[in-house]
């Protein structure tokens, strides 16, 4: 019995710190996720090879696995479906998410592929801007997943970079059938800005009829609304969902439900810990959905699934990397759901 199975991509990070100048000559849309080939890839790693940058850290990444990756370490029992080549990479990234209690399937190592590396520019305010090599991942199918995971599960959870993703548009469908049938409920995450502009038809198809929650930030809920106003966009959301939780940074969070057709819309305005150096924001998003679906999963309220998620994302951005130690988590969920 597993109480969440996610799906996304595979990808082994590559932390870099760089001025705003250097991310202004490598080309890349700051705060954002740019895709590219393997070529694109190695000329970028040899740009700050050359420039004698080294990466400050490396670590299994992924925004669904940094998700599960959370919801494990506060107790929950997750089970993650992905594409990894059988390399060393691969390895290495499936043994990551098994020492943190993430089950996987062999379903999700590929004979002779290369696993996905995500290089993520960390400037000195603290935002991260990524170049995404998805290797493998890219051609990932219903052939990497294994639906039998699903029928023992009580949520579903999609990664949004999947909409970028042609190939895994029927397994999208499956999944949200076999969910339907089993009675297993959805979460997704838009994940990034650039999947709202450039691949919204795969989002909604992905979204389906409805879902029963979304996760995603202020950039992303006003891009697929057209909504300026937050909490307009917010509310705008539940046409897709029961339940939009909204993230903006130091200003907090905004979480609007409908419980069903005949209540009125319910919204709460959760706040952000203060937090006096931000260092490093990847991972923040994947964080605050993790511990926030680990709480909803736990039956506490969604104000209290905003304040235990913004403590363990505020937390996350003071530090290198999308991950806390297991014990990190715990301990912040004590703090917050014992007061």
């Amino acid at each position: 019995m597993y109480d969440v199975m996610a799906i996304g991509n595979a990808l082994v990070d590559h932390e870099y710190l760089v001025s705003d100048a250097a991310l202004e000559e490598i080309d890349l849309t700051k705060g954002n996720m740019t895709l590219a080939g393997f070529e694109e890839q190695q000329q970028l790693l040899a740009y700050f090879k050359l420039s004698e940058i080294d990466p400050s850290k490396q670590a299994g990444g992924g925004s669904a696995a940094n998700t599960m990756y959370a919801f494990a370490s506060l107790g929950g029992k997750p089970f993650y479906a992905c594409r990894v080549g059988d390399d060393d990479q691969g390895a290495f990234y499936l043994r990551d998410l098994h020492e943190a209690g993430v089950a996987t399937s062999d379903k999700s190592i590929h004979d002779g592929g290369v696993t996905g590396s995500c290089v993520v520019a960390v400037t000195e305010d603290g935002e991260r801007t990524m170049q995404t090599y998805l290797g493998t991942s890219s051609d990932i199918t219903a052939d990497n997943v294994d639906f039998d995971a699903l029928t023992q599960a009580d949520w579903l959870y999609i990664e949004g970079y999947l909409a970028m993703s042609e190939s895994i548009q029927p397994a999208m469908t499956q999944l949200r059938q076999q969910a339907g049938i089993h009675g297993a409920k959805i979460a997704v995450s838009f994940a990034d800005p650039a999947v709202v502009k450039f691949a919204k038809d795969g989002l909604l198809n992905i979204l389906g009829n409805k879902v029963a929650v979304i996760f995603c930030n202020s950039e992303e809920a006003r891009l697929f609304t057209d909504k300026k106003q937050l909490k307009a966009a917010a509310r705008a959301l539940l046409d897709y969902c029961q339940t939009a939780v909204v993230t903006d940074g130091a200003n907090g969070a905004i979480i609007a439900h409908k419980p069903d057709t005949e209540s009125d819309i319910e919204v709460y305005e959760v706040a952000t810990p203060v937090v006096a150096n931000v260092i490093d924001t990847n991972g923040a998003g994947d964080n605050y959905a993790g511990t926030f679906l680990y709480a909803l999963s736990q039956h506490y309220t969604l104000p209290e699934c905003g304040r235990l998620a913004s403590e363990v994302s505020a937390q996350i951005i003071q530090q290198f990397g999308p991950r806390l130690a297991s014990q990190d988590y715990q301990d912040i969920a004590q703090r917050v759901l014992s007061a």
